[in-house]
């Protein structure tokens, strides 16, 4: 089967159209029942993580970063499935899933603090003011491992399954197509589907694995990966906020349910480097980039509320926040100071330990041995 044969849920044309495919028609009662506010909330999610993704990539390119991963083109993906999460839910991102962590309650100047050299980890994961939301995870696919092995607990513990929405809880993990290709990603699966295990495996299909085009990593579409191991999966424009809203919420529901594990393939478009070590001119051509840019997913849903007799007050009230949001994220990535040696030594145990005392001392000693002693 090829992509152009598999269902595609969309909701939005490019132009903002309201137009939903054939594959939509059972989501559209999520989307009908959203209001005018949430709605708007999804543009306003859109806009300003835009702006901060923008001003962390300046960040870095003037020094003040080692790295930056951009998600330019991915905003309508990540917002509508992070809004569709509920708030006993448990989110295991990547590294480039800047929209969800920032709406499940996540500083962004604590993701800065990892690419600044500043932090280990960037934040506790179990502190309630971040939403059940783990730290980020470089190593490709990983966090696909920890999601199944927290959904399989979550059987376990008897969690899920119970039929109260308001109660049971679900997974959602987020991966790219280049992680697609992971073992680790395989076996999540295996487990996942094995356990019964209430997980949504989200997959960020952006077309490009740092420079290898996602048709040379897989000769079918990617949404076949999880329909492989019995894993119901479901394909979506990911550059429509709604379509990711409607899909991702219904899934959730149904592996909350105790219907086992979901997947969603979100297509999209990275429409900046993979990093900012990483020059996509080097590996793909200025018309694709013009392709997908016709496609943005803000201008889509900038088009749909215009349309619906959005006011020009609510714009302009957008773009401001977002300009603030920006500017305070600068201020106080600056401001960060380099953190004590003593960090590397954190969070090794839970409960302190004589190893690590023991190689406090030996550091301390190591470096008083130094003219000028330990500084």
């Amino acid at each position: 089967m090829t992509s152009t044969e598999t269902p595609l849920v969309r909701v939005l044309e490019a132009d903002g159209r309201y137009a939903p495919s054939a594959a939509a028609e059972q989501y559209l009662p999520l989307i009908d029942a959203l209001t005018d506010a949430e709605l708007e909330q999804f543009y306003r999610d859109m806009v300003v993580i835009r702006a901060i993704d923008t001003q962390a990539t300046n960040l870095q390119r003037q020094g003040q970063l080692a790295l930056w991963p951009p998600s330019r083109g991915q905003e309508a993906a990540q917002v509508g499935s992070a809004r569709a999460a509920r708030t006993q839910d448990t989110i295991f991102p990547s590294y480039r899933e800047h929209a969800v962590t920032r709406i499940r309650g996540v500083d962004p100047v604590d993701i800065l603090s990892v690419m600044r050299g500043n932090s280990h980890g960037g934040w506790n994961p179990t502190d309630p003011k971040n939403g059940n939301t783990r730290i980020y995870t470089l190593v490709l696919g990983s966090q696909t491992l920890h999601a199944a092995g927290f959904g399989m607990g979550l059987v376990f513990d008897g969690k899920t399954g119970s039929g109260d929405a308001d109660r049971d809880e679900a997974v959602i993990t987020y991966y790219g197509d280049g992680a697609s290709s992971q073992g680790d990603v395989h076996e999540a699966m295996v487990f996942a589907a094995s356990y019964n295990a209430p997980v949504l495996f989200f997959l960020q299909n952006n077309h490009w694995a740092i420079s290898v085009p996602v048709q040379t990593q897989s000769k079918v579409p990617l949404v076949n990966r999880g329909a492989g191991y019995g894993i119901p999966s479901v394909r979506v424009d990911g550059n429509d906020v709604l379509a990711s809203y409607a899909v991702s919420r219904a899934l959730l529901d149904e592996t909350r349910a105790g219907n086992g594990p979901r997947a969603i393939e979100a297509v999209t478009y990275r429409m900046g480097a993979h990093t900012t070590s990483d020059d996509p001119t080097k590996y793909r051509g200025g018309d694709e980039e013009q392709s997908w840019a016709q496609r943005d997913p803000i201008a889509r849903m900038r088009a749909f509320l215009e349309g619906r007799g959005a006011a020009a007050s609510f714009f302009d009230d957008v773009d401001t926040e977002a300009a603030d949001a920006a500017e305070d994220l600068r201020a106080r990535t600056v401001a960060l100071t380099a953190p004590g040696r003593e960090l590397m030594f954190d969070h090794v145990y839970s409960e302190p330990h004589p190893r690590i005392d023991e190689q406090k001392a030996w550091l301390d000693e190591y470096e008083a041995s130094f003219e000028g002693g330990a500084e």
